[in-house]
């Protein structure tokens, strides 16, 4: 037989139907435990000997062989990562470890030598690893073994290239343009210029910034605050910050209020505010805690001689008694006699109520991240369970892909787009000759890749297969950008959402750009990453400004949000996992990556580390795995997303890494396009058929929507010419009665708040944006008129 798939968690009792569950026996903790341990280990025992007969395992899988014939999927032999017990799925690989200096990497990592053939395009590392030839011989030691980089020629650029002082070569139009597109930003050195003049780049830091010498814009008080903001790290330049009598110097040369020294918060990004502070408890567990305060050897509780000055080591009339023999001291479970009083204990998997007698269950499953995917509580433990498509690893106990690619990771290097598998098999340059891609995103089911250049202000596309000829290459938005920062691929509806931290926007187009709109552009700061959810038809964004956040709201622009306000500082790139409805995000300020749920609770501290999260810039999950790129590190990083361990360094000598994405097969969910389901074409809208937030059976399932140039018709489906020609204000009185079918004002700009008659149900998710009762817009009631006088307020 197979070993089981689901896991039990070994301090746990083996699991019975849930008639025959009955209340613990009173017995002491160390006999149950005993108990315990004698009855795990039979029932493992009679497993592993009823394993060893021999097991056919079917064509889709890997035998593990004797004495366990545990059978696993053949995609995970020589992945890396040992999934049968004995390990046999990579005994026939040879492990490599790699060179601490030019790897920065501690950890070891496997490849399959023998098996691997690398394609005519790809150059085979000495270790077997497969890496693109355009890394070879590029100054970065791409193959872990640096084979990439050994008896290299002096390099020289060819006629139409200029070559940096570091000796890589950029073409020769990137000169003097005002980017730094050397890593040394040679091509812009005043004595490179002579024969052109340097275009000065417009500023786009705003009036309470900091502007960094790389031309990145960071707040104002983060100037010599003691932290690197600046990845060029010019913010922290020639400071010299002194403390006021009234402040507290952190060891890292900020400065703090006096008052805020040893609250039990980490005011300094160092903890140094908490250091040495006094504590109410006794830092020995086995000392006694004196009321006068002092604390001494619980050897000399009750030993007849005054030890604490206030004589509460010897209290009249407790020492020598056993609470416990009186009806168990009032304990459900356990009960244990003190030299002074007694207290209750539980089981595992049991904690106190209130009362501090009584024993209840512990839901293990309200923990985030206690499982990989499914959390099913039971009494006194827990098991953990996968979502079709995904399996038990019996090592590991996460759920893994039981099928379909090796799982590979997309990211933008500034000047480039890279491909590494997760297994570090492959690494390719996968799109060269970029002038400054910034985001990036994927469309899995119609293998398409989609980055933003920031330098060019536009978004691209091509075909995954075709990506390397630039003449495949389709522009999709070409004008009316700044800074689109974030880019989110909605794979289901067909449409694109980008944030413009400098236009403080954020905007939908269908996939070919045709049909474009600007959907938020109120209330946001800097919005930065996005992230979306076609499934459920919801879209998430970080925003860095005065007031940083994380917002959500639907795909059309409705409901939103603030999930996030507190303890977030500069939130960088954000991503879902969609199998467990979680949110993640990286803070470079805090140096920290989060999670919380899609409703904003259950927040979690995955990881804080000044030195693998210097800059944070994006990140992405997978099965246990959680992937991010930093800035400063220049490297892409690795962990387990459930506990935060084995940080693995998976890429390096990278310039300027910012968005990361990962393609697998199981990566998008299918799901319903409410828009073609419909009994009319794009829902009967005649520009964009938005999703709308599946909040409920009753909930719309989608919106129509305009340009901006045009507004949205009586009838919610028909785009009209015009704009309303009232003065867009925040709030004014209506200067002349209007009524909706002789006024080309649009509700989604005008909002005229009536009172609704009690029989009126709103039709459109827009009326309940206040969320306050009978109050709607009166454009989504044709039959309403808005008299002169009415109060009205408006969205731009």
């Amino acid at each position: 037989m197979d070993l089981p798939h689901r896991h039990q968690h070994p301090r746990y009792l083996p699991q019975t139907p849930a008639a025959s569950l009955r209340p613990l026996p009173l017995l002491p903790v160390q006999k149950t435990a005993k108990i315990a341990k004698l009855y795990v280990f039979l029932v493992d025992l009679i497993v592993l000997l009823l394993s060893t007969a021999t097991k056919t395992c079917l064509e889709s899988q890997f035998n593990c062989g004797a004495p366990l014939n545990q059978c696993i999927p053949k995609s995970w032999h020589c992945d890396g990562s040992a999934d049968c017990r004995n390990g046999a799925d990579e005994t026939n690989s040879f492990v490599l470890k790699m060179n601490f200096q030019d790897f920065m990497c501690h950890d070891l990592f496997v490849f399959n030598a023998a098996a691997k053939q690398c394609r005519d395009e790809e150059f085979q590392c000495a270790n077997g690893q497969c890496v693109s030839k355009a890394f070879v011989c590029d100054k970065e030691n791409d193959c872990s073994d640096g084979s990439d980089e050994s008896s290299c020629p002096k390099p020289t650029c060819s006629l139409h290239s200029f070559q940096c002082h570091d000796s890589v070569c950029v073409p020769d139009i990137w000169r003097c343009d005002g980017d730094r597109d050397c890593r040394d930003g040679s091509d812009e050195w005043p004595e490179n210029c002579l024969d052109k003049q340097p275009r000065e780049r417009p500023s786009k830091c705003g009036a309470h910034d900091f502007e960094c010498a790389n031309g990145e814009c960071v707040h104002q008080s983060w100037r010599c605050d003691g932290g690197i903001d600046c990845t060029d790290r010019s913010d922290e330049l020639n400071c010299h910050p002194t403390c006021r009598h009234d402040e507290f110097r952190c060891d890292n040369g900020t400065c703090i209020s006096d008052s805020l020294r040893c609250n039990s918060v980490h005011d300094c990004l160092d903890g140094s505010d908490e250091a040495g502070c006094h504590t109410d408890a006794c830092k020995d567990p086995n000392q006694f805690k004196c009321g006068s305060g002092e604390c001494i050897s619980m050897d000399k509780v009750c030993d007849k001689d005054r030890d604490c000055s206030d004589g509460s080591d010897q209290p009249e009339g407790q020492c020598g008694v056993d609470e416990c023999l009186t009806a168990n001291g009032g304990c459900s479970h356990t009960c244990n006699n003190l030299k002074i009083g007694y207290n209750c204990s539980c089981p595992a998997g049991y904690s106190l109520k209130t009362d501090n007698k009584t024993c209840q269950d512990i839901d293990e499953c309200e923990e985030p991240d206690t499982c990989s995917q499914l959390c099913i509580n039971l009494l006194g433990s827990y098991k953990c369970d996968c979502y079709d498509g995904y399996e038990i690893d019996p090592v590991s106990n996460a759920c893994k892909a039981g099928s379909g690619t090796v799982p590979m990771l997309f990211f933008t290097s500034q000047h480039e787009v890279r491909k590494i598998t997760v297994d570090h098999s492959e690494y390719v340059r996968l799109i060269p000759q970029l002038k400054n891609a910034v985001a990036l995103d994927l469309d899995i089911p119609n293998k398409r890749i989609f980055w933003s250049d920031l330098s060019e202000k536009k978004i691209y596309s091509s075909g995954i297969d075709e990506v390397d000829d630039s003449s495949r290459h389709i522009e999709v938005i070409g004008s009316g950008l700044e800074t689109p920062e974030g880019l989110a691929v909605d794979w289901i509806y067909g449409n694109i959402y980008w944030t413009d931290s400098l236009l403080k926007s954020i905007s939908v187009a269908s996939t070919d750009g045709v049909k474009r709109k600007t959907l938020i552009t109120t209330n946001l700061g800097k919005p930065k990453a996005i992230t979306v959810d076609p499934v459920n038809n919801f879209m998430y964004w970080t925003d860095w400004g005065e007031e940083p956040k994380i917002e959500k709201c639907g795909l059309n622009g409705a409901g939103r949000v603030i999930l996030v306000k507190e303890g977030i500082e500069r939130p960088n790139g954000i991503t879902l996992d969609m199998v467990n409805q979680r949110l993640y995000w990286v803070d470079a300020k805090l140096h920290t990556i989060f999670s919380i749920d899609v409703y904003g609770g259950s927040r979690h501290t995955l990881i804080h580390s000044e030195e693998q999260l210097s800059w944070p810039s994006s990140l992405a999950v997978f099965e246990e795995k959680v992937y991010w790129t930093d800035i400063i590190n220049g490297a892409v990083f690795s962990a387990n997303r459930l506990t935060g361990k084995n940080i693995t360094t998976l890429a390096v000598d990278l310039e300027r890494p910012e968005d990361i994405v990962l393609y697998h097969d199981l990566k998008q969910s299918a799901g319903v396009n409410w828009c073609r389901n419909s009994h009319s074409v794009n829902g009967g809208c005649e520009f964009l058929c938005l999703p709308a937030p599946l909040t409920g059976d009753r909930a719309p399932k989608y919106t129509c929507s305009c340009s901006d140039s045009t507004t949205l018709g009586p009838d919610g489906k028909k785009c009209v010419e015009g704009r309303c020609s009232l003065p867009c204000m925040h709030s004014y009185t209506l200067p002349t009665t209007l009524h909706p079918k002789s006024s080309p004002c649009n509700f989604i700009y005008l909002l005229c708040l009536i009172s609704a008659p009690s029989s009126y149900q709103p039709d459109h998710d827009d009326d309940h944006h206040l969320h306050r009762p009978n109050v709607y817009n009166y454009l989504t009631y044709p039959d309403h008129t808005a008299h002169r006088g009415t109060r009205c307020s408006c969205r731009r």
